[in-house]
């Protein structure tokens, strides 16, 4: 049956978006990189790692050679419908009255002389050619060949499947890391500002003019801010790990990230309703699961099948003589027709038919959960597709606010009416806020892609 969404995917997305949300992350200017091991062999834009991740990315092959198999099982199916064909050569040489007279008879050469109580041993060659053709097998061959049929749509809902899936977790992937490394230009812009300040704070506590308690508070600070930037470094790495994953590339080759030039708010229009309706039409998953109906059906046809009468149709050709060789004088033909009945098979049929029904009973209630596990990820992404945008609105009020605190900080210094914890508290701040405020468009376009993957416009 097919199969649900890839779990290296979600736990590849998983790992990237864990980092992601880390407070503070690395920087693009020089962001630390396990896999720059030699030059990058890609730059990839977000439509360019869409394009390589699908065709390069092993899940997604994995899937194309299941729609072969499945287009070789059909072929199977098939083949009963079509005459058996064989051809083979025997030897036999005895002594066994039965036998020795089958032989003297089928070469014809039996006479009246023939001493058949004690014939003595003969030996007889039979090259011989056989054909079978089944005729009827209770509907059976016709049902398999539907469901193997049916099995190709399978395999092509699962690829569609895992390309709506992949699709949506290379773009969340390559948000994430965007992010990320704008978090770790504002964890080294505040290393930055905190060192400088540290430096002038130790000399004006040298010369008496400030306290000690201004040091210290600085000290702790910057160690905080270190402290981020390493934990942003490592969520660099692995969100590099996570997109070299879905990209299908090996740890020793190397890329590098292209970053959008324009951020695009995305727009909400459509009601809940609307999108759900549009997922229930367009989610592979859901026509996998009513394609595993009608495949379960007709499997259940086929078992039912073996309650009916099977008829085969055969033909043979052949020669017997004594040494080998032919002739069309020894040539012997036989054809027939055989219909064969189970009468009694310890139950079995019983029992394969009674599995068969409750698996057509499985792959119902598999279609109702798919379509309410459809339904809240509709509802999620929507969710949290609208917090996104909230978040967006937010961030550009609080950049905007920031700016005005720096600006105010700033003159209060000047007339030395402020901390200098204080003033760098505000520079960071408003760093955060201009952080922030991409982020959340990097979020935002996320939080879209997932939308789409849950409606199937991947597919």
């Amino acid at each position: 049956m097919f199969k649900k969404p890839n779990e290296i995917l979600a736990l590849n997305l998983f790992v990237v978006l864990m980092h992601f949300s880390l407070p503070v992350m690395a920087n693009e200017s020089s962001p630390p990189n396990i896999l720059a091991k030699t030059a990058p062999i890609h730059s990839f834009t977000l439509t360019q790692a869409i394009e390589f991740a699908l065709s390069n990315n092993p899940d997604l092959q994995i899937a194309s050679e299941r729609i072969a198999q499945a287009e070789a099982n059909l072929g199977v199916a098939l083949s009963v419908f079509y005459p058996e064909i064989s051809a083979k050569v025997g030897y036999e040489d005895s002594n066994n009255p039965s036998h020795v007279f089958s032989m003297l008879v089928s070469q014809r050469q039996y006479g009246a002389n023939q001493n058949i109580n004690n014939p003595g041993y003969y030996q007889d060659f039979r090259p011989e050619i056989t054909g079978k053709l089944s005729l009827f097998r209770g509907g059976q061959d016709y049902q398999n060949s539907k469901a193997a049929e049916l099995g190709i749509s399978a395999a092509e809902y699962e690829h569609s499947s895992i390309r709506n899936a992949l699709i949506q977790a290379v773009t969340a992937s390559y948000y994430a890391y965007l992010g990320a490394l704008e978090a770790h230009k504002v964890a080294q812009e505040s290393i930055s500002a905190l060192d400088s300040e540290l430096t002038q704070t130790r000399q004006q506590y040298s010369a008496g003019t400030v306290l000690k308690a201004d040091v210290l508070s600085l000290e702790v600070k910057s160690a905080e801010a270190q402290d981020a930037e390493i934990r942003a470094g490592h969520g660099i790495e692995l969100a590099q790990l996570g997109i070299a994953n879905l990209l299908g590339l090996s740890t020793d080759q190397t890329f590098s990230v292209a970053s959008e030039t324009l951020l695009t708010k995305p727009v909400l229009s459509a009601s809940f309703k609307d999108l759900l309706n549009q997922a229930l039409l367009q989610r592979p998953e859901l026509k996998a699961a009513a394609n595993q109906i009608e495949i379960r059906q007709h499997q259940l046809l086929s078992e039912q099948g073996a309650y009916l009468p099977k008829a085969d149709a055969y033909v043979s050709y052949g020669q017997d003589s004594k040494t080998p060789g032919f002739s069309s004088q020894k040539e012997n033909v036989t054809a027939g027709v055989t219909v064969e009945m189970a009468l009694f098979s310890g139950l079995q049929t019983q029992n394969r038919v009674s599995s068969a029904q409750r698996k057509v009973a499985e792959a119902i209630e598999l279609e109702r959960k798919t379509k309410l596990a459809i339904e809240q990820e509709v509802k999620t992404s929507l969710i949290k597709l609208d917090e996104a945008l909230a978040r967006i609105r937010v961030t550009e009020t609080s950049v905007t606010a920031a700016n005005e605190v720096l600006r105010l900080i700033n003159e209060q210094r000047r007339a030395e009416t402020v901390t200098v914890t204080r003033y760098i508290e505000a520079e960071v701040a408003r760093n955060k806020a201009r952080a922030n405020i991409i982020a959340a468009h990097y979020e935002a376009l996320s939080a879209e892609a997932a939308l789409k993957k849950a409606l199937g416009d991947w597919k």
